[in-house]
């Protein structure tokens, strides 16, 4: 069976307010005459790979359903699955939910691919499911970037990818920040030098009389020694600029074990530093907009005998839970039997298949990196409060808005003062896996406690945004509104059929009124309000470019541009148009002169409907004023046509329809309608 076209919808559309993938596919005629012959076993057999997979009613709803748990099993989000049967019985259509583009269409191509496996009788599923695995962890976004964007989807915060890796915007125009793990907008580029200057940051910390290891920065291997018998054994030595663990060695206690490790730290940076070793459980303190959010105790990463299994055989089954991945794409990363690892077997006399006494836990590393294979175990409520207090100080001393400090003390839960514990290093752009989802102990919203520094309780994050379609008139209209915007002040962002302009200057030429001119207009950093024209063809075939808009109007819906986009009646016109009023959360503004667009008004979830007629004695407006509603309406006065506002039982004449240049004297009667429709959303 082949994918014989791809819809990618990016917003609401015309068949579900979320993102959607519609495929057209082509049925091999055999290949369904296998399929049908299997029967019941094409759901067992899927099932022996994806475990939850239920296979639907017919072929297309068991692809649908079978594209959507791809995604399921990759950790993507999305609930809508079904088909559609066309004329031809050899095609069909596929719709189904996705959270990454790239992922959802890859999904798409698998479930093809394992269906067709199956009606050849092939027995590789489980190579096809590897392959999709393999390509998602690729593409998805990291533990700690998915807790931040789920922080933000809590809060109503709006947020795009901005690449392939951890770059997001969280917010719109003028509002918006980004973020790249735990690095933000508001992170000074001075502060990070200087925590990635250890030497540096090691001189401003004991400046302030924060516990820190005495130091040395040294650039070859003899300086390395004569600053170890300076310092005094056991030592630390480490790159300069060095991060996750790489390069650092610990504990070292002669010349030899000193020269040995400048080796390796020389590789890792552009200088390497000797310290004093601080004794004492690792643990990491994470502080946010200067207060602690979190501390957790690092145990390098280990395995525990049980007297029968061999230490690599150990290590295969503590990589078997699906918490471990490789690198930072799973809260935890995978225990490897590397060289580092296996030195630390032969120090204690060990090898890869040495059987290790029940309960004895034999270490891999001696850093207690989570990047390594590292565990976590949560202690943010029995911190010692002056240990609390000397995390905040150093962060806020080194003018981080987001950092950590790895701290080394016997005891979290008394003072370094009487402990004798101390600040090994500071971090810029923390890892947050370890305290999302601890192996031991409570987890923490240390994303949202990023999002509320980002964005306080009653700041602003969305752009008001202002969508119209219709069949005739949008770009007079959307002219008319963004130029009045303008002239109130307000830096407008607007889509048109001709360009996308902001604040009144042509950035991109052309018919711009799909979901890509939607979101360039929110992604603009000066735009504090948008207008967005929002044509047939961008709806048909993409969606919107937003999930809702505060003020949507739908103009009008008449017989012109039928037959175009397959959009072949008026009622089938109406149906896309509608998506506009379908989306609005404050106040949707529709043509009561127009049945199809007043049939909208019970489709909309807007809190507020405000018609517009040219008709002073149309009932349903008459009824609607008289309930204290809002309404724009053409009335005649002694002067000619006049626009008049009704709100909240107020009769207010806003102008003589002579007076707008674009009317040629009141007498163009479609650009007055346009002009109340610009006064109804503004």
């Amino acid at each position: 069976m082949n994918i014989d076209s791809t819809s990618v919808y990016v917003g609401p559309n015309v068949h579900a307010k979320e993102p959607l993938i519609r495929l057209g596919i082509d049925i091999k005629p055999a290949y369904a005459a296998r399929l049908a012959e299997l029967d019941g076993e094409v759901g067992e057999r899927l099932r022996k790979v994806l475990p939850e997979f239920r296979a639907g009613g017919d072929l297309g709803e068991t692809l649908a359903g079978l594209a959507l748990e791809l995604q399921r099993v990759a950790g993507q989000r999305g609930d809508l699955a079904w088909s559609e049967k066309t004329d031809d019985p050899d095609f069909l259509r596929v719709f189904y939910s996705f959270d990454s583009e790239d992922i959802g269409l890859e999904a798409g191509e698998v479930a093809c691919d394992l269906l067709a496996a199956i009606a050849k009788d092939e027995d590789d599923l489980d190579e096809h499911l590897d392959r999709f695995l393999r390509y998602a962890d690729k593409r998805t976004l990291g533990p700690s970037a998915l807790e931040l964007v789920r922080a933000a989807e809590a809060r109503d915060i709006p947020w795009s990818r901005l690449n392939d890796a951890s770059l997001i915007q969280v917010g719109q125009g003028k509002y918006q920040q980004r973020i790249e793990a735990a690095l933000t907008s508001r992170t000074p580029h001075i502060a990070v030098e200087i925590a990635s200057d250890k030497n540096m940051c090691n001189q401003l910390l004991s400046d302030l009389g924060l516990p820190v290891p005495k130091q040395r920065l040294v650039y070859d291997a003899d300086e390395a020694v004569s600053a170890a018998n300076r310092i005094g054994y056991p030592v630390v030595v480490k790159p300069l600029d060095g991060n996750h663990g790489r390069g650092v060695t610990v504990n070292i206690l002669d010349e030899a074990g000193v020269e040995a490790a400048f080796a390796v730290a020389d590789q890792e940076g552009s200088a390497v530093v000797v310290e004093s070793m601080i004794t004492g459980d690792d643990h990491r303190l994470l502080v946010v907009n200067g207060e602690l959010v979190a501390a957790a105790r690092r145990v390098p990463g280990h395995v525990k005998g049980d007297g029968q299994h061999t230490i690599a055989e150990l290590i295969e089954i503590v990589n078997r839970d699906p918490r471990r991945g490789v690198g930072h794409e799973n809260v935890l990363t995978r225990l490897e039997l590397d060289a580092q690892a296996l030195r630390l077997l032969e120090e204690r006399g060990y090898t890869a298949e040495t059987v290790s006494p029940e309960g004895q836990e034999v270490y891999l590393r001696k850093t207690a990196n989570i990047s390594t294979g590292g565990t976590a175990v949560d202690c943010t409520d029995t911190i010692h409060p002056d240990n609390k207090l000397m995390a905040e100080r150093a962060i806020r001393a080194i003018g981080l808005d987001v950092g950590a400090v790895d701290f080394l003390t016997s005891d979290i839960t008394r003072s370094y003062r009487e402990t004798g514990g101390g600040i090994c290093e500071i971090n810029a752009g923390p890892g947050l896996r370890m305290h999302i989802a601890p192996s031991e102990g409570k987890p923490r919203d240390v994303g949202g406690a990023i999002m509320d520094m980002l964005f306080p309780a009653g700041s602003q994050s969305r752009v008001p945004i202002a969508a119209l379609t219709g069949t005739n008139g949008k770009t007079t209209c959307a002219r008319m509104l963004a130029h009045i915007l303008k002239m109130a002040g307000h830096v407008v962002g607007q889509t048109s059929t001709d360009a996308v302009y902001i604040d009144g200057n042509v950035t991109v030429k052309g018919d711009m009124t799909g979901p890509v001119s939607a979101r360039m207009v929110l992604r603009d950093p000066s735009v504090d309000i948008a207008v967005l024209e929002t044509a047939r063809g961008g709806i048909v075939r993409s969606g919107l470019g937003y999930n809702f808009c505060d003020v949507g109007a739908v103009l009008n819906v008449t017989s012109d541009h039928l037959g175009l986009g397959g959009v072949d009646t008026l009622d089938g016109l109406a149906r896309v148009k509608r998506v506009i009023a379908e989306v609005t959360r404050g106040t949707v503004v529709l043509n009561a002169d127009n049945e199809y667009t007043l049939k909208m008004a019970s489709h909309s979830p807007a809190k507020h409907i405000l018609y517009v007629t040219r008709n002073p004695e149309h009932e349903l407006v008459r009824e609607h004023i008289r309930l204290g509603k809002r309404a724009v309406v053409l009335e005649q006065g002694i002067n000619g046509d006049q626009i008049v506002i009704y709100d909240k039982g107020t009769q207010i004449p806003l102008i003589w329809t002579h007076l707008i240049p674009a009317t040629l004297e009141g007498k163009a009667l479609h650009n007055v309608e346009n002009a109340m429709f610009a006064t109804a959303m503004a």
